[in-house]
């Protein structure tokens, strides 16, 4: 099987190489996450300058009619320069969302998000629900023509720099019904709408946010009232595609960074680089990389497959992702002794995004079980 990218891919690729570089230079980022917002308005204005919020959507919705692997090629250059700004939630997810809405609610949203006028995040998770997507206590009551919604969502990411979300509501059944779930389009500024704003362990943002008597329009609902899951789940699963890919790029830095630091850190009159046990281990890190590239490759070639092909796929890549982000960090964190531990070096930072994303959509736990259950 090929899996060399075409001329526009590598166009791609380097064209987000060169941002992440001018823009996301370790030091840099740590200005932009100690800042009070925690982030950089103005590098989101050249992202989208660059199109990079136009590549997943189709050249009718205004895109540049890119795919899963166009997505993956960001999310990994993202991924090793550390980048927090919302491209997950943003394009990915909300924008994963509102490509199989309604004619007007593409035409409405879409230009908002290719041109970075609007950041959106994806409010699914609550207290109680764990991973399961299914177990949802938000209520969206029938209000004449429209909805009201009621209840509390947990970890929003993005959720500080958002203006629009994208809430999943019971609409019908009991808290773990499969049926009953819909899916809202909501202005975080509507009244009734109240954020607890905090930094996350990876230098992010998240909210808690809380909806008392949210009043929505039936234009507010994407695709089938009671029947929204199979959509989330299709979200959830390209979203663990895109995560899996970012999580590449922090491995790729993490080795190298770790190979170069060996190479030049002495002991005993010689670099450490040269002791074979220690040799050993840098392999180990080399070749859970390389295993985690391929089966990123495998997801995203794998999304446009049947329902439980591709949570198969998703899930096999969780595992892979989450145990060898891991062995990766921890390996990194210990090779470069005590300095590891410390916030001025990049390794841990590192670590830290890869602990994160292992959590995201479903731990290595979740997702064999979730693999188990699709097979």
């Amino acid at each position: 099987m090929d899996f060399s990218f075409s001329e526009e891919q590598n166009l791609l690729r380097n064209t987000v190489e060169r941002f992440v570089q001018e823009n996301y230079e370790f030091e840099k980022r740590r200005k932009i996450v100690a800042a009070d917002n925690g982030w950089n308005r103005d590098t989101w204005t050249q992202i989208a300058e660059l199109g990079l919020l136009a590549a997943p959507f189709s050249e009718e919705q205004g895109g540049l009619g890119g795919g899963p692997i166009d997505t993956m090629l960001v999310m990994e250059e993202f991924g090793k320069g550390l980048v927090v700004d919302p491209y997950l939630p943003t394009v990915v997810q909300a924008g994963g969302f509102l490509r199989r809405g309604t004619a007007a609610q593409i035409e409405e949203h879409i230009p908002g998000i290719i041109g970075g006028e609007n950041v959106w995040a994806f409010a699914y998770a609550e207290p109680q629900s764990r991973y399961n997507l299914a177990d949802v206590t938000t209520t969206a009551k029938k209000d004449g023509d429209g909805f009201v919604i009621n209840g509390s969502k947990a970890v929003v990411l993005a959720g500080p720099w958002a203006d629009k979300l994208i809430v999943t509501a019971r609409t019908a059944g009991g808290q773990r019904d499969a049926n009953g779930i819909t899916v809202f389009i909501v202005d975080k500024g509507a009244t009734g709408v109240s954020t607890r704003d905090y930094p996350t362990v990876d230098g992010s943002r998240a909210s808690e946010i809380t909806f008392e008597n949210v009043k929505v329009g039936a234009d507010a609902v994407i695709g089938d009232v009671d029947n929204g899951l199979p959509l989330v789940e299709l979200i959830s699963d390209e979203s663990i595609a895109a995560l899996s890919a970012e999580a590449c790029g922090c491995m790729k830095m993490l080795v190298d960074d770790t190979v170069e630091y060996c190479k030049t850190r002495k002991q005993f009159g010689v670099p450490i680089g040269k002791f074979q046990v220690l040799q050993h281990r840098m392999v180990d890190m080399f070749m859970n990389h390389e295993q985690s590239v391929s089966i990123t490759y495998m997801v995203n070639l794998k999304l446009g497959e049947d329902e439980a092909e591709r949570k198969k796929a998703a899930s096999a890549a969780k595992v892979q992702i989450g145990k060898a982000g891991r062995f990766v960090g921890q390996q990194a964190v210990q090779l470069h002794g005590g300095m590891g531990m410390t916030d001025e070096l990049r390794v841990g930072h590192y670590f830290k995004r890869l602990t994160m994303i292992d959590t995201q959509l479903g731990n290595v736990d979740f997702h064999l079980k979730r693999y188990a259950d699709a097979a």
